[in-house]
């Protein structure tokens, strides 16, 4: 049979193993899930008045207020949730190379990139399920979207970029950890990226070097091009910058994975 063949069912099963693992102690993917769905709550209904007053019209809310502030701090979720995911793909590598079974796979004949794969798949599928439960709440408390279905496609297409490039860096996080409690702190920075950019205030009125920090960071384009796709706001160059910034992660990160993951252990 052929190398193809032999790649896609050891992937296939990695992908399995790692779902069923999800599934066998759902209290890591309940967390991550929670965490995004509290703050959109918390920043809605909290502070969603006061904030959503400053951004006036343009949002879907009329004169501002809770609904635009809703429209606003969406897609600043989005990005939490994925980064949040990083967290739990990063303990699961850990996990698995600190537990012994990556030594067991690799005395067997298996497609060796096949373990990575499994878990960056089964990562992708359990974010975009967090998404959709995002996407699915911020209806419920006020998000009205005015994207057609080509723009609802387009964001999409952003967001599984982004996720794919975390992802990795989650993967390359869990493998140079010593053990799964610090895999569990190395992504989240990640998680900080979305309140030091656009996500949840606009960098116009922060101070100069902190706007100089959220406008060219990695998470403030993304977000920028998801509400331009959403809500109709200018996207300019952030579209590029979104996938700029997105292909350079990606590769780098999955090159950095690929050489830990193919050295000794012994060293």
């Amino acid at each position: 049979m052929s190398t193809l063949y032999y790649a896609v069912s050891d992937s296939s099963a990695m992908l399995w193993r790692n779902l069923k693992h999800a599934l066998r102690y759902p209290s890591m993917t309940v967390m991550l899930l929670g965490i995004p769905v509290i703050f959109l709550l918390l920043f809605v209904y909290i502070f969603g008045g006061t904030l959503g007053d400053g951004l006036g019209n343009g949002l879907g809310g009329g004169s501002g207020g809770r609904s635009a502030y809703a429209n606003y701090v969406l897609p600043g979720i989005l990005l939490i949730t994925i980064a949040g995911t990083a967290t739990g793909t990063a303990v699961s590598v850990a996990t698995d190379m600190t537990e012994g079974i990556i030594a067991r796979f690799r005395t067997m004949a298996i497609f060796r990139p096949s373990v990575l794969t499994g878990h960056v798949l089964g990562s992708m599928i359990q974010t975009v399920i967090a998404l959709a439960a995002v996407v699915g709440v911020g209806l419920l408390v006020g998000f009205r979207p005015t994207a057609t279905p080509f723009e609802w496609l387009a964001a999409t297409g952003v967001l599984l970029m982004i996720t794919f490039a975390t992802t990795w860096f989650s993967v390359a996080c869990g493998l140079v950890a010593k053990s799964a409690e610090s895999a569990s702190n190395m992504p989240m920075p990640l998680t900080l990226l979305p309140f030091l950019g656009s996500g949840f205030v606009p960098t116009d009125n922060m101070p100069s070097a902190v706007a100089w920090f959220a406008d060219y960071q990695p998470f403030t384009p993304v977000i920028e091009t998801l509400r331009g796709l959403l809500l109709g706001t200018g996207i300019g160059h952030n579209g590029l910058l979104a996938v700029a910034w997105s292909v350079a992660i990606a590769a780098g990160c999955f090159l950095w994975s690929r050489r830990l993951y193919g050295r000794d252990p012994a060293n």
